[in-house]
C-alpha cells in the first residue's frame, strides 16, 4: 500500500519559467537516465525480492522516495511552462506566448497532449517503455544495476544543473543530486554487507565455479591484430578482484571451427540456388525445383501424405 502527502518532498520553485528548460527536465523524468527508471527499478527489485526482508523493505522505501522525485520534476516542468522564456515576453502582446514557446525549444507535445504539463517521456519525446529497468532477482546484480543508475542520474543532475541560471531550479537539483550521492552510497553498503567484491563475485556466486571454463575465466583477451599491443592495467595482471585468481593477458586465436550449417529447409522457402548449393548452367529453375521436391505437384504429393 502506499500513501500520498499533498506537500511535496522538497520545495520547487521556479522564478523564471523557461519552456526550454522544461524540455530538458524531461529528460530527469522519462529518459534512461531519468526518475521513473529507478522508481520501477526499485519496485520491481522490491516486489520480487526473496530472502532478508530488510533488502525488501529497503528497496521499498527508496522506491516510493523515487515517486516523489518523478512529482518534483513533473511540477517543475508545469511550473516551467507557464510563462515564455523572459527574452520573448516583448512579443507576447503580438503573437500567441504558446506559440513563441514552442518555437523556443519546447515540446510540442506538452502544450498539444499534456495542457502544458509534463509528460512520461525522455527530452526528444520518446515514451518511458521501461526497457531499462533491471530486476534479476539476484540481489548483487541488483545492487550494482543500482549503483550505475544513479550514477548516470546524477550526472544528468549535475549537467541540467549547469544549464539553468534559476535560483529555484537550482536549488531543486542540489536536493535532487545529494539524494543520488546517498543512494550510490547506500547500494554500495549493501554490497560490503553481503561480502564486498570478493564475497559477491562472480555473480551468482551460487554457481559453482569448477564448472566453468578455468582456462579463460581471468584471462583478458587481447583482439588486436598483429603488431597493436594489448592495454595493460589493474585488469590485465596481479590478483583478480574476487581475490580467487590471478589476471592474465591472452592473445586470442580462434578456439572453434567454421561453422557450416545444414541446407535450407525447402519449406522455409529460400532461393532454389540456396537450396540446391548452386545450380548448374545446363539446368533450368523447374529442372531444380522437381530435383528439390518443391514443384506444385510434389508439395500436394506430400500434404496429401501428411493428412
Amino acid at each position: 500500500m502506499f500513501y500520498h502527502d499533498k506537500k511535496l518532498q522538497y520545495t520547487v520553485r521556479v522564478d523564471r519559467p523557461d519552456p526550454c528548460f522544461a524540455r530538458m527536465l524531461q529528460q530527469a523524468i522519462g529518459g534512461v537516465e531519468g526518475e521513473i527508471r529507478v522508481m520501477l527499478q526499485y519496485l520491481f527489485q522490491a516486489w520480487g525480492a526473496r530472502g532478508p526482508a530488510k533488502y525488501r523493505d529497503m528497496l521499498l522505501e527508496t522506491g516510493t522516495e523515487e515517486i516523489a522525485h518523478v512529482e518534483m520534476l513533473a511540477t517543475a516542468v508545469a511550473l516551467n511552462l507557464e510563462g515564455a522564456p523572459s527574452h520573448m515576453q516583448e512579443q507576447a502582446a503580438k503573437q500567441n506566448p504558446l506559440v513563441e514557446a514552442v518555437m523556443g525549444g519546447m515540446d510540442p507535445r506538452q502544450y498539444l497532449s499534456a495542457g502544458m504539463a509534463a509528460l512520461a517521456s525522455d527530452a526528444n519525446g520518446v515514451p518511458f517503455d521501461g526497457s531499462h529497468v533491471y530486476a534479476s532477482g539476484n540481489l548483487a546484480a541488483d545492487m550494482y544495476a543500482n549503483v550505475t543508475a544513479e550514477a548516470t542520474g546524477r550526472a544528468l543532475a549535475t549537467r541540467l544543473y549547469h544549464l539553468t541560471d534559476d535560483p529555484g531550479m537550482k536549488d531543486m537539483l542540489s536536493f535532487l543530486i545529494a539524494r543520488d550521492t546517498m543512494h550510490q552510497q547506500q547500494w554500495l553498503a549493501v554490497l560490503e554487507e553481503l561480502g564486498g567484491h570478493q564475497g559477491v563475485l562472480p555473480i551468482p556466486n551460487s554457481f559453482p565455479q569448477e564448472l566453468e571454463n578455468q582456462d579463460v575465466n581471468y584471462s583478458f583477451f587481447a583482439t588486436g591484430i598483429d603488431g597493436i599491443e594489448a592495454p595493460t592495467g589493474r585488469f590485465t595482471s596481479g590478483p583478480s578482484i574476487d581475490g580467487k585468481s590471478a589476471f592474465s593477458v591472452r592473445k586470442v586465436t580462434p578456439m572453434g571451427e567454421e561453422p557450416r550449417l545444414a541446407p535450407p529447409m525447402p519449406e522455409a522457402h529460400a532461393q532454389m540456388e540456396q537450396m540446391a548449393g548452386g545450380v548448374s548452367p545446363t539446368q533450368t529453375a523447374s529442372q531444380t525445383a522437381e530435383r528439390l521436391g518443391v514443384t506444385p505437384k510434389a508439395q500436394s504429393n506430400k500434404a496429401n501424405k501428411t493428412r
